[in-house]
């Protein structure tokens, strides 16, 4: 009887074989948790749609950031939620703003820990977008920019290790890396969500930030999601305006991209594994139509297998525990 050549089973025999073979390496230092930053004292309020995961007060966080370095985690991205909002998203620019406040307290209670900011007014304006808005609702270009880059650089003086851009204006890696560097911040990197797409995964991230628009939706700026070519050319302007790391957001969906881009660019590359689908592994689970930690598990090694050095999850902590 003849044989194919390779036999894969060989090395599938044992768990201990298995795992000398596997070919994709996931571990706590790949993942990137996101933080919901509210206004006050002593909140800690679970997000209804976002199981696990709950909007935090200032004062809450070195408990949360001492965990989450202890799981092997070595970042967080904050994400605010102001007392009060504006037509400008003037309070995103604030010197004592509530993301301002918690990269400080994050930063003195565990130094080590690498703190990233979005940097993005939708969640500081009462109209929702990413940019600013003129009479007829249009959102403007050139004239975010400004406010994109004095919000980056606000951020930058609180202690920030990193700056990351979610707006999707043309032109803001630049505007935001002259600024930082105008400011004394040379050193300071950008991650820039430069393939970010107008998609119906992120609506349990619009309840946490009560960030939806209230007119018209993002598609004038956001990537249309049947575009893969011209995620191409956002990741090359945003590498040539100063750009540090990449990003692709959402993750599942775009797998392809993620691959691509790592494939044609030579930068660090990271992926967003988004709040629509982590809601959907958790609500499945819920139901018992799945199981949770391992579709997670294996959701995550696809996004680590097509080609993101780091993803950002909400999946983090509870992924760590699973990894040791």
């Amino acid at each position: 009887m003849k044989f194919p050549a390779y036999r894969g089973r060989r090395l599938r025999a044992s768990a201990g074989l298995r795992n000398m073979a596997r070919e994709t390496r996931l571990s706590p230092e790949n993942l990137i948790y996101p933080m919901f930053v509210n206004y006050g004292k002593g909140v800690r309020e679970p997000i209804s749609s976002m199981p696990g995961c709950d909007r935090l007060s200032v004062d809450n966080l070195a408990k949360e950031a001492k965990e989450i370095a202890s799981l092997g985690v070595p970042a967080v991205i904050l994400f605010g939620i102001p007392e009060t909002k504006d037509e400008v998203g003037s309070s995103a620019l604030a010197s004592d703003g509530v993301v301002q406040n918690a990269i400080r307290e994050i930063k003195g209670a565990v130094p080590s820990l690498v703190v990233l900011t979005d940097v993005c007014i939708d969640e500081y304006t009462t109209h929702g977008h990413c940019g600013l808005v003129d009479k007829s609702g249009r959102v403007l270009n050139d004239p975010t920019l400004e406010v994109l880059a004095k919000m980056a650089v606000s951020h930058a003086k609180a202690g920030a290790d990193m700056v990351a851009p979610s707006d999707m204006m043309d032109g803001r890696v630049g505007a935001i890396r002259k600024a930082l560097d105008g400011s004394g911040f040379s050193e300071l990197p950008i991650m820039a969500y430069s393939a970010k797409y107008a998609s119906g995964f992120y609506g349990p991230f619009r309840d946490a930030c009560d960030s939806a628009p209230k007119f018209g939706d993002r598609s004038t700026y956001q990537m249309d999601p049947a575009n893969g070519r011209e995620a191409m050319l956002e990741v090359s302007a945003d590498i040539q305006e100063g750009a540090d790391i990449i990003m692709v957001k959402p993750a599942l969906s775009y797998l392809d991209l993620i691959s691509e881009v790592r494939r044609r660019f030579d930068v660090p590359v990271a992926a967003y594994n988004v709040s629509g689908e982590y809601s959907m592994v958790k609500a499945a689970a819920e139901k018992g139509w799945i199981d949770g930690q391992r579709v997670m598990m294996e959701i995550l090694l696809s996004i680590k297998r097509a080609g993101a050095d780091m993803i950002l999850t909400y999946h983090a902590k509870e992924a760590a525990k699973l990894l040791g």
